[in-house]
């Protein structure tokens, strides 16, 4: 059962709160003396006898088991403070604790799917900081962020041991430093790389600027911005940057998170809490949804996402996905479309990280509900569409991986709809980013816990014959 049966609800008669509470002291009051003390079944690690979605703990909670002496609290707990309670909930059922990374990877270990059975190689070894983005070079190299503030290239398996050159200023404190980086569709001829990093600004703000350079050598040359504020409209606080960015139909798609100010997200005239459309060069798109808006931010491809640091474009129809991180609860996979409302904060699944409500509901009519979502969250970070020809069975699959969790997922997709989903592995470090190789290999960055532990793999199919990559 739900809650504790016997235990005492508020005072009689007492409304629902005005002032939201705090769901673990919620729980200690209300659940703990029964679900903890043996009365009622423990929820730590357990199961749920009467359901176990967000919609039937909600119904335990509001309705009661009166014939279990389990009580009714839908009269003394507002629908935010129930809310608040499922989650936490959740938490405890799926005995939540964070994974204790594997540093330990088996080249030889065959790992079986579904659909293939694969391997796991090392390209780099552990000693990466934090490798938050890769992309491929048309000559084969791979060019790597290190949160740190680096711009790294990997050749033929080797981290070259000095940093590319010409990187603007950093800030790493909290969620910021450097993040995404991206080439032009047309890098052979115009060599631009793009990177999207958190800039310092005055008392100790900041906010998720982008920039593009030339790659010359072991150099950034001609450095310009594509997406930038005025600095007197950076925030303090070092929380919820995002960034990805995606090139799609002759444009850059990015996202900005919503820097830990909570409404931002709704607000057309400011970027926070965003995924943006401009043309390569940075310039707003005649056709963007608020690029005659008065007074919006030109560039804003949709609205109400929170931290968003996943976007993956379909190869089959062109449409973009986008995975952001939750408060606590309620991370998202989202299939994106210009112009609409995602709803953060004004719906969510998830609830503060202080156990406080943020809203009342988990949908709203003008609000896009997410293709999926996590309660607990598990810390969604990068996606990908696997392109490549090793796996074919995985073509077209979009791949997903989680921070906190370490979780590495695959979904199959019709359309907009979710029609499959398998957990390839677990617990092999938190998952930065994911891409399809050249070679059709699919390849991760996973960052471990400590000082230079992250490293580069690729999973290869099982009967592939080990080699260099190319």
């Amino acid at each position: 059962m739900f809650l504790a049966a016997g235990c005492l609800p508020l005072a009689a008669g007492e409304p629902a709160a005005a002032v939201l509470r705090d769901a673990g002291v919620l729980y200690n009051e209300l659940c703990a003396n029964c679900h903890d003390g043996g009365k009622a079944s423990s929820f730590q690690g357990g199961s749920l006898k009467h359901g176990t979605d967000n919609a039937a703990i909600s119904r335990a909670i509001r309705e009661g088991f009166p014939g279990t002496g389990m009580p009714a609290f839908g009269a003394t707990l507002s629908e935010a403070e129930i809310h608040a309670l499922v989650v936490l909930v959740r938490e405890r059922v799926a005995n939540f604790t964070m994974p204790v990374a594997n540093l330990a990877i088996d080249p030889r270990e065959v790992r079986t799917s579904d659909l293939h059975d694969y391997r796991i190689e090392t390209v780099v070894e552990p000693g990466l900081q934090v490798p938050w983005s890769f992309v491929f070079l048309p000559d084969g190299r791979i060019l790597l962020t290190e949160r740190a503030g680096r711009l790294r290239v990997i050749e033929r398996g080797r981290l070259v041991e000095q940093p590319v050159r010409g990187v603007p200023e950093v800030i790493e404190r909290g969620e910021g430093g450097l993040m995404a980086v991206a080439i032009h569709p047309d890098f052979a001829r115009n060599k631009w790389v793009y990177l999207a990093y958190s800039d310092p600004g005055p008392d100790d703000t900041a906010m998720t600027r982008i920039v593009r350079g030339r790659l010359r050598g072991m150099r950034l040359a001609d450095i310009e911005p594509v997406f930038s504020v005025p600095r007197e409209e950076y925030q303090p606080g070092h929380v919820s940057f995002g960034c990805r960015m995606e090139f799609a139909g002759g444009y850059l798609f990015f996202s900005i998170g919503d820097r830990g100010v909570v409404g931002d997200a709704q607000r057309l005239e400011v970027p926070n809490g965003k995924i943006h459309r401009v043309t390569p060069d940075g310039k707003i798109p005649n056709d963007n949804p608020h690029a005659h808006t008065p007074g919006a931010v030109g560039s804003i491809w949709c609205i109400g996402v929170r931290n968003p640091q996943g976007l993956a474009i379909d190869p089959r129809d062109g449409s973009l996905w986008e995975s952001e991180h939750g408060p606590r609860g309620g991370d998202e996979l989202n299939r994106i479309e210009p112009g609409r409302n995602y709803g953060w904060p004004v719906v969510t699944h998830g609830i503060n990280y202080d156990g406080t409500p943020v809203s009342e509901t988990t949908q709203a009519d003008g609000m896009e509900p997410p293709a999926r979502y996590w309660t607990p969250s598990i810390a969604v970070s990068p996606i990908t569409f696997y392109s490549g020809e090793k796996f074919p069975r995985w073509k077209n699959s979009l791949f997903l991986g989680s921070l906190a969790q370490q979780k590495f997922i695959r979904f199959e997709i019709d359309g907009p709809r979710l029609v499959r989903e398998e957990e390839l592995f677990t617990g092999l470090g938190r998952v930065r980013d994911i891409k399809t190789g050249p070679d059709g290999f699919l390849y991760v960055a996973l960052e471990q816990i400590g000082a230079a532990s992250g490293r580069l793999v690729r999973l290869v199919p099982a009967d592939e014959p080990a080699r260099a990559p190319e």
